[in-house]
């Protein structure tokens, strides 16, 4: 199940000059799928990346933060899904380490010029015997082309592949950037179980990969939440290749940073936006936009707390246009002074409330009318400030319960 969101057509997703990828079916958890992904960069390739901030962070993070302190330069990167590898203690560990100097092996590498993720099930060993032999049949895989199979292969509980490809003029060149992620639970803020890897054949130093990379994560995958839990393996990281031979973006000040972090932003929107289109067991597409706010940090605050209330996520399955819920959720903001005699409510261009109340003109049979659409705009104003936010979700279904009860059936 889906909100308005179909596979990516092929022929908008572009190739990235210095990227290979490879996928195999290893049988990780399930036989007879895709489980199993690699991606190789030419030499001279940078990678940047955001990760998880569950203080039960999966083996896999623990060794990209290490790798990340060690050096930006990347040759190879190993996703496999199925099993986490996360509270898996010591053991877990010498597992990513171990594929880790697989993979490096394969790709004649230093091991720290290496990359591994996991996703799937939490405190499952991973198979090892499996997994390395599938790393082998990946990696003989490897193409240009094989950005959707690649994208088949990270998916967990997804109902659809994401990808997401641009291309920008930048000093003088044509820059290619393209994208895959997964993730329709375990979506949460804080790096919002969650997957993205975006590449471009732009030329950048590690320090302004880095800037490009959170920033980029702020404005997408830190402004999607299905069911407020953070995972335990959340990552994003970006790579850029060079290849394309444009001159190095050494510094955040030069103009071309901003038309590459432009295109970045544009591949990680769709890509974060199509997470919450494809959200577990979502019916409905939620905007929530709050304006009116005296910061940036109070309008977020106010944006999860709606996206975050049960009663107003089940609501929007029911298309039950009980709207106190949202003004509740406002209140429940943790906003000491809010004042909510200035508080006015939307939904599309209908206004439910007004100065903390219900609108004059406001009738229930036009909040039914919005609420039966499949997407849906929240709009609150605090009435306190300049500063808005954005945020998106979705509602709270039998499907999402479904799911997840039976999840390691």
């Amino acid at each position: 199940m889906s909100v308005n969101l179909s596979a990516p057509d092929p022929k908008t997703i572009f190739p990235v000059q210095g990227v290979e990828l490879g996928t195999a079916c290893a049988g990780i958890r399930k036989a007879g799928r895709r489980d199993v992904m690699v991606m190789r960069f030419c030499r001279g390739a940078k990678a940047a990346g955001v990760f998880t901030q569950n203080r039960f962070a999966a083996a896999p993070v623990r060794i990209c933060r290490e790798h990340q302190t060690m050096t930006r330069e990347i040759r190879a990167l190993v996703v496999n899904t199925g099993v986490a590898n996360a509270g898996t203690g010591e053991a877990g560990l010498n597992d990513a380490r171990l594929t880790t100097q697989k993979l490096a092996a394969l790709a004649g590498c230093p091991v720290e010029e290496t990359l591994v993720f996991s996703t799937g099930v939490i405190m499952e060993p991973l198979p090892m015997q499996r997994l390395l032999p599938g790393l082998d049949a990946a990696w003989g895989d490897l193409s240009g082309q094989h950005w959707l199979e690649a994208a088949q292969a990270i998916m967990t509980t997804d109902t659809v592949h994401k990808a997401a490809s641009t291309k920008a003029f930048i000093g003088g060149k044509v820059v290619t950037v393209t994208g895959i992620s997964k993730g329709s639970g375990m979506i949460e803020p804080r790096m919002a179980t969650m997957l993205g890897f975006i590449a471009t054949d732009a030329a950048v130093s590690g320090d302004v990969l880095r800037a490009i990379v959170k920033r980029a994560a702020d404005a997408s995958f830190n402004r999607i939440t299905v069911d407020g839990d953070t995972s335990t393996n959340d990552s994003f990281v970006l790579i850029a290749t060079g290849a394309s031979g444009m001159d190095c973006i050494d510094s955040v000040e030069d103009a071309r940073c901003e038309a590459l972090y432009e295109a970045v932003a544009t591949v990680a929107g769709k890509l974060a936006r199509s997470m919450i289109r494809d959200g577990e067991g979502a019916t409905k597409f939620i905007t929530i936009r709050v304006d009116g706010a005296l910061t940036q940090s109070e309008a977020l605050k106010v944006c999860y707390a709606v996206a975050h209330s049960p009663l107003v996520k089940t609501a929007f399955f029911a298309s039950d246009p009980n709207l106190g819920r949202i003004l509740a959720a406002v209140g429940n903001s943790r906003i000491e002074d809010l004042d909510s005699s200035r508080v006015s409510l939307w939904l599309d261009d209908v206004q439910v409330a007004v100065n903390g109340g219900r609108h004059p003109d406001y009738k229930e049979e036009d909040g039914v009318a919005v609420m039966s659409k499949p997407e849906i705009l929240v709009r609150i104003d605090l009435g306190r400030g300049t500063h808005s936010e954005t945020v998106w979700t979705t509602d709270l279904s039998h499907e999402y319960v479904k799911i997840n009860a039976e999840y390691r059936s």
